[in-house]
C-alpha cells in the first residue's frame, strides 16, 4: 500500500510538471547592485521534454518563428534552470562567496534527488535539448565541485551519470549524420567524464573528437555543415564550439581543429568562399562568437587579434567563456 501511494505521488508530481512548465520556471535571476545572485528555492523539476523542429526546409536552413516560439516556449523552464545554475556557479568562482556555490549547488542537488530531465524524450529535437542542458550542467558543475559536500557530490554526479548514458546509447543508435549535434553530444559526456573521473566517458568524448576530425577537409570545411545552404557559416562557428572546449577539455592539440577554426575565421571576415562552396549568401556574424576565447587560451597559435566580447556568456558551455572553466586546460607559457 505503502509503495502504491508512493509511485501515484511520483506519477502526480510529474504530471502536474507537465502541466505547469511556466510554474516549473519560476525564476531567476536578480542580480544585485554588487552582482550578487538572489537565490530562489529550486523550481518543480522537468522529467519529460517535448520539443519540436522548426525548420521547415530538407537542407535545415529556413527557420519557421512560430515553430521556432513554440520549441522556445516548450523548453523555457530547462533552459532557465541551467541559466540560474550557471550564473550561481560563475559567480562562486569568481567572487567565492559560500552563497552563490549553496545556490548551484542546492538546485543541482535538488534535481539530481528527483531523477530530473530522465523521463520521455518525444523527439529528435528533445534530445538535442537534454545534450545541450547535461553538457552545460556538468560545466557548470565543475565550477563549483570543490565547495560540495559528499553528499552532494554523490547524488549530483550520480544523476550526471544517468544522463549520460542515454546519451551515449541514442548518439551511438543514430549512425547516420555525424554533424553539429554529434559534437555536442561529445562535449557532455566528456565533460561528465572529467568531473566524475568516469573514463569510459572520457574515452567516448575523445572517439567523437577524433571522428571530427576525420570530418575536416584540408581547406578546413565541415561537409555536413557545408550543406546548409545560407547557415552554412553558422554551422562551421557552432559545430566548432564543443569541440574547441573538448579539445582543452583532453588537453588535444590538433592541426585538424586548426585549420577550422581558421577556416571559419577567415569566412567571417570575409565569407565569399563559404557562400561560393555553399552556392547561397551568408548570414554573416559581425564578428567570431565567443568561444575563441577558448581556443585562444589554449591552442599553440590565437587566432582572434581583439578582445573577446565584453558578454560572453554561453550556458550550454558553462556560463562566461572568458572565465576559464577548471576542466580547461590553457597553454603553458
Amino acid at each position: 500500500m505503502q509503495h502504491g501511494a508512493t509511485v501515484l505521488h511520483l506519477a502526480t508530481r510529474r504530471r502536474a510538471a507537465r502541466l505547469r512548465p511556466l510554474a516549473a520556471a519560476m525564476l531567476l535571476l536578480a542580480l544585485g547592485p554588487a552582482g550578487a545572485l538572489a537565490c530562489d528555492a529550486p523550481p518543480a523539476p522537468v522529467f519529460d521534454i517535448d520539443a519540436n523542429r522548426y525548420y521547415t526546409d530538407a537542407r535545415s536552413s529556413v527557420i519557421d518563428p512560430v515553430l521556432k516560439a513554440r520549441n522556445e516556449a516548450a523548453v523555457k523552464p530547462v533552459n532557465d534552470y541551467l541559466e540560474a545554475v550557471a550564473r550561481s556557479a560563475d559567480a562562486w568562482q569568481r567572487k567565492r562567496d559560500p552563497q552563490d556555490a549553496r545556490c548551484a549547488l542546492g538546485w543541482l542537488e535538488a534535481w539530481a534527488k528527483q531523477g530530473a530531465l530522465l523521463g520521455k524524450m518525444s523527439t529528435n529535437q528533445s534530445w538535442y535539448t537534454r545534450k545541450w542542458t547535461l553538457g552545460g550542467l556538468a560545466l557548470s558543475y565543475a565550477r563549483v565541485q570543490a565547495a560540495a559536500s559528499p553528499e552532494q557530490r554523490k547524488a549530483i554526479e550520480a544523476w550526471l551519470r544517468a544522463l549520460a548514458e542515454p546519451t551515449i546509447a541514442h548518439a551511438d543508435a543514430h549512425k547516420g549524420v555525424r554533424n553539429n549535434h554529434y559534437y555536442w553530444e561529445g562535449l557532455a559526456i566528456t565533460a561528465v567524464g572529467a568531473v566524475t573521473g568516469e573514463a569510459r566517458y572520457l574515452a567516448w568524448g575523445r572517439k567523437v573528437f577524433d571522428h571530427a576530425m576525420g570530418q575536416v577537409q584540408p581547406d578546413g570545411s565541415l561537409p555536413h555543415e557545408m550543406a546548409r545552404a545560407a547557415k552554412a557559416l553558422h554551422y562551421h562557428l557552432y559545430a566548432a564550439a564543443p569541440l574547441v572546449l573538448m579539445a582543452s577539455i583532453l588537453d588535444i592539440q590538433h592541426p585538424h581543429l586548426d585549420r577550422l577554426v581558421r577556416f571559419g575565421a577567415e569566412n567571417v571576415a570575409n565569407p565569399a568562399a563559404i557562400e561560393r562552396m555553399a552556392g547561397a549568401a551568408q548570414e554573416r556574424p559581425s564578428r567570431m562568437p565567443g568561444w575563441v576565447a577558448i581556443y585562444d587560451r589554449h591552442a599553440t597559435q590565437p587566432v582572434s587579434t581583439v578582445p573577446p566580447p565584453a558578454n560572453n556568456w554561453d550556458a550550454r558551455m558553462g556560463g562566461d567563456r572568458s572565465l576559464p572553466n577548471p576542466l580547461e586546460h590553457p597553454r603553458r607559457g
